[in-house]
C-alpha cells in the first residue's frame, strides 16, 4: 500500500512539473515572437517638412530600437554625417512587420 501511494505521488508531481514547464515555455515563446519582427527595406523620397527624427518615429514601430537608435541606423545606412536631409533626396529606410 505504501509503494502504491509513493508511485501516485511521484506521478502527480511529475504531471505538475510537466504542465508548469510547458506553460512557462509557451509564455516565453509567445513573448519572443512579438519581439522577432522581420526587417524590410525600401527607398523613400524626402518631402518638405520631413526630418530624420520624424521618419524614425514613423518607421521604428515594431522594432526594439528607440527613436535615437533608429536615427543613427538611418544615418549609417545612408552614409549621412549629420541629421540634415533635403526635400527630393532619397533615403533607404528599414521598417518592421
Amino acid at each position: 500500500m505504501g509503494t502504491r501511494r509513493l508511485v501516485i505521488t511521484c506521478i502527480a508531481i511529475l504531471l505538475f512539473v510537466i504542465i508548469f514547464m510547458g506553460r512557462t515555455m509557451l509564455i516565453s515563446m509567445a513573448k519572443e515572437d512579438k519581439r522577432a519582427a522581420t526587417p524590410y527595406y525600401k527607398s523613400i523620397q524626402i518631402q518638405k517638412g520631413d526630418s530624420l527624427w520624424g521618419i524614425a518615429s514613423k518607421y521604428k514601430e515594431g522594432s526594439s530600437m528607440n527613436t535615437h537608435e533608429y536615427v543613427n541606423q538611418l544615418k549609417q545606412m545612408n552614409n549621412l554625417k549629420k541629421d540634415t536631409i533635403h526635400t527630393g533626396q532619397y533615403l533607404t529606410i528599414v521598417y518592421f512587420k
